[in-house]
């Protein structure tokens, strides 16, 4: 696992390496230069000092002996001046030091000879029938440039050092408030989330701070409606498994044939219910607001309504409810397939339930100015102004539903159809029907794009 802490400092103190090592060279280099100037110049110096000289040899030797150089290099023994004087032939006619063989130039000026530690750096004077030069070694340049870097390399270490000390503390003292937020979500339980404090926290750390708030914010209402719906679950069941049970004790009791047919028939309506009820509990937790989600695709309404009216045309025709389809062209979104079915399998589903025999159910898929539209409309009794929205609850079945014992609802369909009106970016209305029934309205956002794919 990578370290923050380390991974700067890694870089900031490879960073002050490099500068201290970037520094000493380029104060090599300077002094180097330097120091080659002042060279240069004193080599024209003891050259024009040769060139008034009246006798060769005698020059020569003054020239070894005699020669004062600034006091800044009298320290420096090793960097002594060879000098040479010429005639016009090339003939050597004295030389300050005879075993440094100097290489015969005829040209004025400053010159390089060699290559490494052999080259030299030379300034010739060409005066009547004389040739006079006055030489220097390069490696003599470079050892007092060396020396001159390396009196700078210790308190440049030292500054880095120093640099670097400072930089760990200052860094190791700010990220000390992210350790202690870091303590302070460690040391919680799963049930404890409580924003985290962002006093003292860099502003750096706000947004991730800020985010996992957030987060703990996002958990705490699905903690919460998870547990609600967990107890609202675990109530709703208890009823139907309880006349299960009191269903199965009847019929084991009954002896006459009629009896025991009724029997059957409570137990067969209850087992119903309780089928519905955990199909419908596992529909909900398909399509919770953290339940993961499939990719969406084109789907027509108009095919899915129509395959709805089939799917229910069987328990319609048992109570001879006239259930059809009016939906003449393709209407496309972009949704979940599965999910959409089990939207209308609610919608279809509770019609057919509420609705008295010889009704009339209506499945309509169209656009309007609003968008994309499925209805469901009957001619059953209707929810009363005062109990639509919250017969969209959980578990809410309002007065009609409690009215009639016989019809195996749970209060969770129109719970489901709004949870998936909503990860559809649709809007569930419901509002009273011309024929007196009600009139379910889902409509989808005209805006949102379709990528139909035949």
């Amino acid at each position: 696992m990578r370290s923050l802490e380390r991974h700067l400092l890694a870089w900031v103190l490879g960073a002050l390496s490099l500068g201290a090592v970037l520094l000493v060279l380029a104060s090599y280099w300077v002094t180097l230069d330097e120091m080659g100037e002042v060279f240069d110049d004193n080599l024209r110096q003891v050259a024009l000092s040769l060139v008034a000289q009246r006798d060769p040899v005698e020059a020569g030797e003054k020239a070894r002996q005699a020669l004062q150089l600034p006091p800044v290099f009298e320290e420096h023994g090793q960097f002594d001046f060879t000098t040479a004087l010429w005639d016009r032939s090339g003939h050597l006619l004295s030389s300050s030091d005879p075993a440094r063989a100097l290489p015969f130039i005829a040209a004025s000026g400053l010159s390089r000879v060699g290559q490494g530690d052999d080259a030299w750096h030379i300034y010739t004077i060409v005066s009547g029938d004389r040739v006079v030069q006055a030489a220097q070694r390069g490696s003599a340049r470079q050892v007092l440039a060396a020396e001159a870097a390396f009196k700078l390399l210790l308190p440049v270490v030292t500054l880095t050092i120093l640099i670097g000390g400072l930089l760990v503390f200052a860094l190791r003292r700010g990220l000390r408030p992210l350790d202690a937020a870091a303590n302070d979500v460690a040391a919680r339980s799963a049930a404890s989330l409580d924003p985290i404090d962002a006093r003292g926290v860099p502003l750096e750390i706000h947004p991730l701070i800020h985010s996992l708030n957030g987060l703990m914010h996002r958990l705490s209402d699905s903690f919460t409606v998870q547990r609600q719906f967990v107890a609202d679950a675990a109530h709703e069941l208890r009823s139907p498994v309880t006349a299960l049970r009191l269903q199965l004790q009847l019929l084991e009791r009954v002896q006459g044939e009629p009896q025991r047919a009724e029997a059957i028939r409570e137990l067969r309506l209850g087992i119903d219910r309780a089928q519905r009820l955990i199909a419908q509990l596992l529909d909900l937790s398909r399509v919770e607001p953290d339940a993961p989600t499939k990719r969406d695709q084109a789907v027509d309404l108009a095919a899915m309504a129509q395959a709805a009216v089939v799917e229910h045309s069987p328990a319609a025709e048992r109570k001879r409810i006239d259930l059809g389809a009016d939906a003449p062209a393709e209407v496309w979104v972009q949704a979940d397939p599965r999910q959409l079915a089990v939207l209308l399998d609610n919608l279809v589903g509770n019609a057919i339930r509420y609705t008295p025999p010889e009704g009339r159910i209506d499945v309509r898929a169209s656009v309007d100015d609003e968008g994309p539209v499925i209805e469901v409309i009957d001619t059953g009794p209707g929810i009363a102004s005062e109990e639509r929205e919250r017969v969209f609850d959980r578990f809410y079945r309002g007065e009609a539903g409690l009215a009639d014992r016989d019809t195996p609802g749970s209060g969770l369909g129109l719970a489901i159809v709004e949870a998936i009106a909503s990860r559809h970016g649709a809007r569930v209305t419901l509002a009273s029907a011309a024929s007196g029934g009600l009139q379910a309205r889902v409509v989808f956002s005209a805006q949102r794009p379709v990528n139909r794919v035949r």
